[in-house]
């Protein structure tokens, strides 16, 4: 969803649907989720017992959560109030991953409640999660690796180069955990690793299969330890740029599938689950943040104002990401204005664009930004005061429901305990 000529719906659709729901808002197409999510199913059907557990964290809602586990999804989950939302739903026991990162014991009580995947991102966790449950361990266990310098990084990829990041066991360490948790009478285990994120380049997939492929072997072989699957993180990237080409799914899974049979086959150590944690394309490039321009500044820059603000989309001020920008009824129209596309925040960095050639912009103008459907509307915040908008969610059939009303100044206030005073709207 990276052109002009992406678009699900007109702009027609678009003011009629203002007049209900002002802008901004963000707006998703249950159908082309619904299509993705088969689409990454119909390609991973060769490799054994694929599962993806969507990754809550690119777009916590239960809406878009009940659509991607009818099509088969489990959920990966960061956070208490995540592992919640997919409980609501009806996600249970290993439909549900816990990816573990600095976490306070109570999520480490509600995963082993749930009996969800705990997947461990430090060996000091072990005593902390031991402790946390009262002296008991799972029996199924799964470690995040950082292979530091051992991989490189790719291009857009905003979690850094691993030895930089934050995340993950060494090899050393993943080795002298498993034989710990083995000890502590662990049956059953997984192996995760998180790399990239946003990432396109399709032969890292293949070669991030075979390492981790490498290393159920080698500790398989070493530690006596039986692998129930491995986990090659999410981090497929989506196409933001119009120049920018998807990844080929079909090339990553035969070469996924062609490992699977040199390593573990050969190995005699199948049976082994492939499983991923994809949330960005899967839900990324079917939203868009449909917003307004309000204003226009000519300075030393072109300024156009619209009335959504990075409280709607964070990424653009907090890593420079692209988003492209249709202007409504003007799909057509020559790309012959420079303009810098902000928001109203009281911080410079808050612009959806900066010098981004656009057609010429008039007062009232609708405007599609696109991709906003992962790390979105979750990223977003109340600086100065400002209030997270509506979600939409176009059905199949054709119809509009609103899967998440728009913020008022009452929520705004309404985790005050202010003393003395009430105060009033």
């Amino acid at each position: 969803m990276n052109s002009d000529k992406d678009l699900f719906f007109t702009k027609p659709q678009i003011e009629e649907i203002t007049k209900t729901y002002p802008t901004p808002f963000h707006l998703y197409s249950e159908k082309l989720i619904r299509e993705n999510a088969k689409k990454l199913y119909k390609a991973f059907s060769i490799v054994p017992g694929f599962k993806n557990y969507f990754a809550v964290k690119a777009c916590p809602n239960v809406y878009l959560m009940q659509i991607l586990r009818e099509e088969g999804m489990g959920f990966d989950c960061s956070s208490l109030p995540e592992m919640i939302l997919a409980q609501k739903i009806g996600a249970k026991g290993e439909e549900i991953m816990v990816s573990s990162n600095n976490t306070p014991a109570i999520e480490f009580q509600k995963a082993f409640e749930l009996g969800a995947i705990i997947n461990l991102d430090d060996i000091t966790h072990i005593p902390f999660l031991e402790e946390s449950l009262g002296g008991k361990v799972p029996e199924l266990i799964c470690f995040r690796y950082n292979p530091g310098p051992l991989r490189a990084t790719a291009e857009g990829n905003v979690i850094g180069s691993p030895q930089d990041a934050k995340y993950g066991l060494t090899r050393a360490q993943l080795f002298e955990a498993c034989k710990i948790m083995k000890q502590k009478g662990v049956k059953r285990f997984g192996l995760h690793t998180m790399i990239a994120s946003n990432d396109l380049r399709k032969e890292s997939f293949v070669t991030t299969a075979e390492m981790l492929l490498d290393l159920v072997v080698e500790i398989s072989k070493e530690v006596g330890v039986k692998f129930d699957f491995i986990n090659l993180g999410g981090g497929i990237g989506i196409p933001y740029k119009p120049e920018q080409v998807e990844v080929d799914l079909d090339f990553v899974t035969r070469g996924v599938k062609k490992a699977y049979d040199e390593k573990i086959l050969a190995n005699k150590i199948a049976p082994l689950k492939i499983v991923m944690e994809n949330g960005r394309m899967v839900t990324g490039p079917f939203d868009y943040l449909i917003t307004r321009a309000i204003h226009e500044k000519h300075i030393y820059k072109e300024y156009i104002g619209v009335d959504a603000c990075m409280a709607n989309l964070m990424r653009p001020a907090l890593y420079g990401a692209y988003h492209h920008i249709t202007v409504l009824g003007k799909e057509n129209a020559p790309h012959d204005h420079k303009y810098d596309v902000v928001g109203s925040l009281c911080e410079n960095n808050d612009k959806f664009a900066i010098d981004r050639m656009l057609p010429e912009i008039k007062m009232g103008d609708l405007i599609a930004i696109h991709n906003a459907g992962a790390h979105g509307f979750a990223m977003g915040f109340n600086y100065n005061g400002k209030l997270r908008s509506a979600e939409l969610l176009l059905r199949e059939n054709g119809k509009v429901e609103m899967i998440r009303r728009a913020e008022t100044t009452q929520d705004y206030f309404a985790t005050y305990n202010f003393p003395g005073a009430k105060i009033k709207f």
